[in-house]
């Protein structure tokens, strides 16, 4: 449930459901889908004013980043099922409209060949940049996101003009860089959950409700936490490659992964700032005992192919037998090497749960 971006445009997950694709490399992302169902239920049962949809008409829901499954599929179960649960106390149950919302070039065709075949709602996609409106005003009643908010809109300028004090030579994001570099991907964010809030606020009604689920790391934690070391550790791969002849330097040099982890405190202050949200409660759903280390290092590297594949392609114009040799030799070599420390440092990473109100 992703969505990915680049200096150059959009770029989707692995689409197809081949061994590299992301529907069959998402499993990782499918424990955070599953921690949030009992939130989910609870946010629901609690914040969810059913006067904002009469059941003689019809509830909407849009999932923003949906990827292609099957992790879309499930949170939309769970969300309309507790929203089943609590009509049903009045007597009926509306009918429901999912919008699967994904970048224009996400494989919608296998979203929707994978649909449920007894979903009980009807299914349409939206192609579009969740950091724009993408839905007419106050028409919906539920927003949902999950594992998709840590990507930016695009990598930060700065981070790849040579002459800029954030230049980021030799690494492929913020971890253990300059702090001019932590800085750019800082306000990159800032920046794009702005124009998310704002986009949100103008598409849903009154008092409905924004469910989300940001990657994140702990307020006062060191950047090099959560995602980070296996961005780094993709880096150093690239510059091997480079070293070898496969990649050219000055590509790596100018490859930068357009993700942020915000930490609690920073994301309450964006909210806060928009104004137009009621934060009603936000929760860590994923904590330090989960245990990442039944987790080999060649699936750490099948889901960070079934990520990043798209962008590493585009990025160097490189071949098919060089993605291979990157993510079933290089980098699984690499992330074994350094596993003990790479879990530990994942461990500490956080996921927020967001209930936000529409004021």
């Amino acid at each position: 449930m992703e969505s990915s971006s680049s200096t150059t445009g959009a770029i989707p997950m692995t689409g197809g459901d081949g061994r590299n694709s992301y529907a069959n490399n998402s499993s990782l992302q499918r424990i955070v889908v599953d921690r949030s169902k009992s939130i989910i239920d609870e946010a629901i049962a609690n914040y969810l004013d059913i006067q904002i949809c009469p059941s003689s008409n019809t509830f909407r829901i849009a999932d923003l980043g949906c990827s292609v499954g099957p992790n879309t599929f499930i949170a939309m179960k769970n969300i309309i099922e507790a929203i089943d649960l609590k009509y049903s106390k009045s007597g009926s149950s509306p009918e429901f409209h999912v919008f699967f919302n994904d970048h224009a070039s996400n494989d919608f065709n296998t979203l929707f060949v994978s649909l449920p075949p007894e979903k009980p709602y009807f299914a349409a996609g939206v192609p579009g940049s969740f950091h724009t409106r993408l839905f007419p005003k106050r028409t919906l009643h539920i927003v949902h996101s999950t594992n998709s908010l840590h990507w930016l809109s695009q990598v930060p300028k700065e981070v790849t003009d040579i002459n800029s004090p954030a230049y980021n030579k030799g690494r492929v994001h913020y971890t253990n860089a300059r702090y001019e570099v932590f800085e750019a991907y800082s306000a990159q964010y800032a920046k794009d959950i702005e124009a998310f809030l704002h986009a949100r606020a103008e598409e849903i009604v009154c008092r409905g409700l924004m469910l989300l689920t940001v990657s994140a790391i702990p307020d006062e934690a060191p950047t090099e936490l959560g995602m980070g070391p296996l961005i780094d550790i993709l880096g150093f791969c690239l510059m091997d490659m480079a070293n070898m002849g496969m990649l050219e330097e000055a590509k790596v040099d100018s490859f930068n992964v357009p993700v942020y982890k915000t930490t609690p405190r920073e994301m309450k202050k964006l909210v806060e700032r928009n104004e137009c949200f009621n934060i009603e409660r936000i929760i860590d759903i994923l904590p330090q005992e989960n245990n990442l280390k039944e987790v080999s290092a060649q699936t750490y590297s099948d889901h960070t192919r079934a990520i990043m594949e798209g962008v590493i392609k585009l990025h160097f114009g490189c071949s098919d037998h060089t993605i291979d040799h990157l993510f079933q030799h290089l980098y699984p070599k690499k992330l074994e090497d350094s596993l003990a420390n790479l879990l530990k440092s994942m461990g500490k990473s956080i996921v927020l749960f967001l209930i936000l109100r529409r004021k």
